[in-house]
């Protein structure tokens, strides 16, 4: 049932925007990737597209252990980080299409080693 309300609720585009400052300290185990512009559902939804959209290390042979993600992780899901405001001019980006980033670049290696001191 679920699926059929999604089905039936239209898509929006968002801006995922920075918000902290570079030398925030939420930005040491997150790499800033600038303004994205996604279509979702909501603006909860919005970062659970961007942050989708990263690579997850269980999808390569790295750690963390295998059945762990790493999308929880994303900066894109900090509120400190990035605020995600809906577009409502949509500044010549289609409204209709699938669920995704539409615009600016998601890099794949997001996730910051941490450091051992």
């Amino acid at each position: 049932m679920q699926e059929n309300i999604r089905r039936r609720e239209k898509l929006k585009l968002y801006r995922l925007v920075p918000v902290a400052r570079a030398t925030d300290p939420n930005w040491d185990s997150a790499e800033n990737q600038g303004e994205v512009i996604v279509r979702a559902f909501s603006a909860a939804d919005a970062r659970v597209v961007a942050a989708q959209a990263e690579l997850d290390f269980t999808e390569i042979d790295a750690a963390p252990a295998e059945g762990n993600s790493t999308r929880d992780a994303s900066a894109f899901r900090n509120e400190r980080l990035y605020a995600v405001v809906e577009m409502l001019d949509q500044q010549g980006i289609a409204a209709d299409g699938p669920r995704g980033v539409v615009g600016g670049v998601v890099s794949v290696g997001t996730i910051k080693p941490t450091q051992l001191s």
